[in-house]
């Protein structure tokens, strides 16, 4: 185990023994592997407690603490006390993460240098699943320019939980921010609110990395009486009043003041489960590029072409969903940012794989999007391909495209390249400098045979 780990994530656990392997499970397969992670076992009285053992014993990244029940917020303050990286980040014992969760989350906030990043999440209701966010601005926030967005929609998921986001342990540590025992329904919330009067950069990551399972009841279900849920709401309010009092301007606090009181209403409707129809819903398993992992474990040269296409769909699909793309215009621009891509559409087509009617496609939405503008131009001169060992030599006209990006290209372009850089180090893990320069000639050999014949 790493002296200082990165990240340290955090998971209260209570009787989740149907659900416990699945959530830590997800967490050992991270891509970001510079972690520990804090298994709290709330006085469990199934096999929680014996599975988190289990792991442990496993993997030195996972440290579990066994303590009396006295629920979900003490579990994370003991943990809060425990942890030691750099950044926190939290997880509940039903849900799971995405493989690249933790990777993503650290490179924004390294990238951006921010306080806070906060993400998409899929929403779980039995087999279906969907893609839930909020912020579509691509772009660092300031604290001001957060909170106004988080008034748009003040009671949502989105920003009142722990588990879509990454914090700066320093931040948390140096103002002594704890989840309020005392409460038992917004208590992420407050503690977020209380974090973002101290943070000063934020971003916004549209890629989902987390499977949220909506199952958590609501304050009825946890027994609470009528009047100690308008007591607990009451105060919760309060203090999301005295909030934006701190962070607007008086004249800002007195414009956006029935926004503000949204909250109360919006707050009403606690517990409400995945209704049946919902824009972009599908059917848990289809969220993301599927894999075959039969294919996966083959040989031959067509198994060895679909396991590097797949590893390269793996890291282009962030890029795609991050830039509101579909993940064939993200090869698209990927293969028009090569130097080599060829000049008339039939070449582009054929070096992205895809039919010139796609890539057409492709290239107008891109067009419409202002990431691009393409040029066709009618050029003197053998069109150089294959065919032209058999062609009859002489001038021939062919339409040549030129390909400019515009300046809204350039963020998805530098996805493109940390895209590229990433798969780039997976293909290559574990290779020595010597087996690098290895490979680098024997490719260049292969490269040389292969240009003999075609």
């Amino acid at each position: 185990m790493s002296t200082n780990p990165t990240v340290s994530i955090i998971v209260p656990v209570y009787n989740s023994e149907k659900t416990l392997e699945r959530c830590i499970e997800s967490i050992l397969k991270q891509e970001y592997t510079d972690f520990e992670a804090i298994l709290v076992d709330d006085g469990s009285t199934d096999a929680s407690g014996a599975i988190c053992d289990r792991y442990q014993e496993q993997d030195s990244r996972i440290q579990v603490i066994h303590k009396e029940n006295s629920g979900v917020s003490a579990s994370r303050n003991l943990a809060l006390e425990k942890a030691r990286g750099t950044y926190l980040q939290f997880l509940d014992s039903d849900d799971w993460l995405t493989p690249n969760a933790t990777k993503l989350l650290v490179e924004a906030a390294d990238q951006y240098h921010c306080d806070l990043v906060i993400s998409d999440f899929y929403r779980v209701s039995g087999e279906r699943v969907a893609h839930k966010g909020d912020i579509d601005d691509n772009c660092v926030l300031t604290r001001e320019e957060f909170a106004s967005h988080m008034l748009e929609d003040p009671a949502d998921f989105y920003y009142g939980v722990l588990w879509n986001k990454l914090y700066r342990r320093q931040i948390v540590e140096s103002h002594q921010l704890r989840m309020n025992t005392a409460i038992s329904w917004c208590e992420d919330f407050m503690f977020n609110l209380e974090y973002i009067r101290h943070a000063q950069v934020f971003y916004a990551l549209q890629v989902p990395i987390y499977y949220y399972v909506n199952t958590k009841g609501s304050l009825a279900s946890q027994g609470k009486s009528v009047t100690q849920t308008i007591k607990m709401k009451l105060m919760v309010f309060e203090y999301y009043n005295n909030f934006y009092k701190n962070v607007l301007t008086e004249k800002d606090y007195e414009k956006n003041q029935l926004q503000v009181y949204r909250f109360l209403i919006d707050a009403a409707s606690d517990g409400i489960v995945l209704p049946s129809i919902l824009p972009g819903i599908k059917k848990l398993g289809q969220e993301r590029s599927f894999v075959s992992r039969k294919a996966m474990a083959g040989e031959g040269p067509l198994v060895d072409s679909y396991r590097s296409r797949k590893l390269l769909d793996y890291y282009l699909e962030p890029v795609a969903i991050k830039n509101n793309l579909t993940l064939k215009e993200t090869r698209v621009l990927l293969c028009l940012a090569q130097p080599d891509h060829g000049d008339t559409r039939r070449e582009i087509a054929d070096f992205a794989g895809i039919s010139i009617r796609s890539l057409s496609l492709s290239l107008q939405k891109l067009f419409h999007r202002g990431l691009l503008k393409a040029e066709s131009k009618k050029v003197e001169g053998r069109l150089e391909n294959w065919r032209s060992k058999t062609q009859p030599k002489g001038k021939q006209s062919h339409e040549q495209l030129e390909i400019t990006f515009l300046p809204l290209a350039q963020p998805i372009l530098a996805d493109l390249t940390a895209a590229q850089n990433n798969y780039e180090q997976t293909y290559f893990e574990g290779f020595t400098r010597k087996e690098l320069i290895q490979y680098e000639k024997m490719n260049e050999k292969i490269k040389q045979n292969i240009q003999k014949l075609l």
